[in-house]
């Protein structure tokens, strides 16, 4: 099922508040992401899968850019997201590879449909330098993923 993706948000370039602890506990991950799939098949929303660590100031910037308001809200009308704690790149690494994906830098986003495909093949690290991106850029970059079928 085909969606049309609403509009993203004009947020800027202010800095934004960063997220410290942002990825819950690592044991969490596998139940999360059976409910967003499940959710997506019902939705039709692709899956947005947030790979980080809490120690990363780059998975901070992330999600300080993620927790806008205005940004939160369109996330929501566009994707299922899971966010997962890979600690210290030695947890939850495997379910990056079921898509074909090894995770090398945080934050490492995939974008999966609701079918199970990784959307965003070659760029799942596009955003692993967030605390350097400006928080429009980083909205920008989603929007073009939340693009992709």
């Amino acid at each position: 099922m085909a969606r049309t993706m609403t509009t993203a948000p004009v947020v800027g370039n202010d800095p934004v508040h960063p997220v410290v602890v942002p990825y819950p506990a690592p044991q969490m991950a596998q139940g999360q992401l059976q409910a967003a799939i499940a959710r997506a098949k019902v939705s039709g929303k692709p899956v947005l899968l947030d790979f980080g660590g809490n120690w990363s100031p780059d998975c901070w910037a992330l999600s300080g850019v993620l927790a806008i308001p205005a940004v939160s809200a369109w996330i929501a009308q566009n994707f299922e997201v899971v966010v997962i704690n890979i600690s210290r790149h030695n947890t939850n690494m495997g379910i990056g590879e079921n898509y074909g994906v090894e995770i090398t830098a945080v934050p490492s986003v995939l974008i999966v449909s609701p079918e199970g495909k990784l959307l965003n093949t070659g760029t799942v690290a596009a955003l692993s330098n967030a605390s350097k991106m400006t928080p429009q850029a980083v909205v920008d970059q989603l929007a073009v993923w939340g693009k992709l079928n």
